[in-house]
């Protein structure tokens, strides 16, 4: 009787289809060119070797390209894109910004996955600072700025250059993941009230405040009266004096001559007092005479008589 082991070999799989190595990450100032790359810093994609490329054509990758950048170091991570296959062999370039949310140092190990993620239907920032309020449009900016972005991670402090002004802002929600691509996606933005700002405290329109007529009713008595006829002392001609000096009369709010006030002003209406002299009734006489007035009405005379000889 023979028997046949057929399980003492390990069976041989087929490739993975998951991208997954390590690379020492810097700044994309640290990129060697003549070229200026600060168009990766207004992005939020990386810049890979190309072993990378040619290891990535040979698995049954889902494009767009989509990974997982990670610190195990810290158990920071984010998701990001890529621009181009141009670094040198175990090297990636990152933008600063990504470095930061990684707590990464210059020359530091990342670990790089790819991944699938879904695509965005909805997402919440809020800016890092006051400043970004004096933006007109900031819907219009933040859409023309995530054009250069794969995809966005919940809890990321992204950075978008504007008027040559660079904002940060927090990514504080995203649907229907907490990871999600953007790419060729119709996604509603809105955003949070940017951090440490302060709303201005409102007053109400209309304080209870004392009226003008009561402030003048009480300053009456401490007003200049200046001139006031007929207010003086007389004097006689025997020298002898009165023995009742005249007392002015008090003043009245009214005869103070200040203008010519509406007492019967209403708030929210407006009237205008026209000084105009009444026109003079027409009386009956003189509608007779003017109906008895008929024009070129008279008679001519002549120098020659009618009727006489010369």
């Amino acid at each position: 009787m023979f028997s046949f082991n057929v399980f003492d070999h390990p069976m041989v799989r087929g490739p993975q289809n998951r991208f997954s190595t390590q690379y020492r990450c810097y700044s994309v100032s640290m990129l060697a060119g003549p070229n200026d790359r600060s168009d990766v810093e207004k992005g939020g994609k990386i810049i890979m070797p190309p072993s990378a490329l040619d290891q990535l054509s040979r698995l049954n990758i889902t494009y767009p390209m989509l990974f997982k950048l990670t610190n195990k170091n810290s158990d920071r991570m984010t998701h990001c894109g890529v621009l181009e296959f141009v670094a040198d062999e175990g090297i990636c370039y990152l933008p600063h910004w990504m470095m930061q949310n990684l707590l990464l140092e210059e020359g530091g190990l990342v670990q790089v996955e790819s991944v699938n993620l879904m695509v965005a239907t909805y997402s919440k920032f809020q800016p890092q600072s006051p400043d970004f309020l004096d933006i007109t449009n900031p819907k219009a900016v933040l859409e023309n700025a995530l054009r250069n972005f794969a995809c966005l991670t919940t809890g990321d402090v992204i950075a978008i250059s504007y008027n040559e002004k660079i904002y940060e802002l927090r990514v504080m929600e995203t649907k229907p993941d907490k990871a999600v691509s953007i790419i060729e996606c119709d996604m509603n933005v809105d955003f949070d009230a940017p951090l440490g700002y302060k709303e201005p405290e409102r007053r109400p329109q209309y304080q209870e405040e004392p009226t003008e007529e009561a402030e003048e009713s009480n300053n009456y008595a401490d007003m200049d009266t200046g001139f006031r006829a007929f207010s003086g002392s007389g004097n006689r001609l025997d020298g002898k004096t009165k023995g009742i000096e005249p007392s002015p009369a008090p003043l009245c709010p009214s005869d103070i001559k200040r203008g010519i006030p509406n007492y019967d002003f209403k708030v929210g209406r407006i009237t205008f007092i026209r000084n105009s002299k009444p026109q003079p009734k027409k009386t009956a006489d003189d509608d007779d005479a003017m109906n008895r007035f008929i024009a070129f009405s008279g008679q001519g005379q002549s120098l020659r008589k009618k009727g006489r000889k010369p």
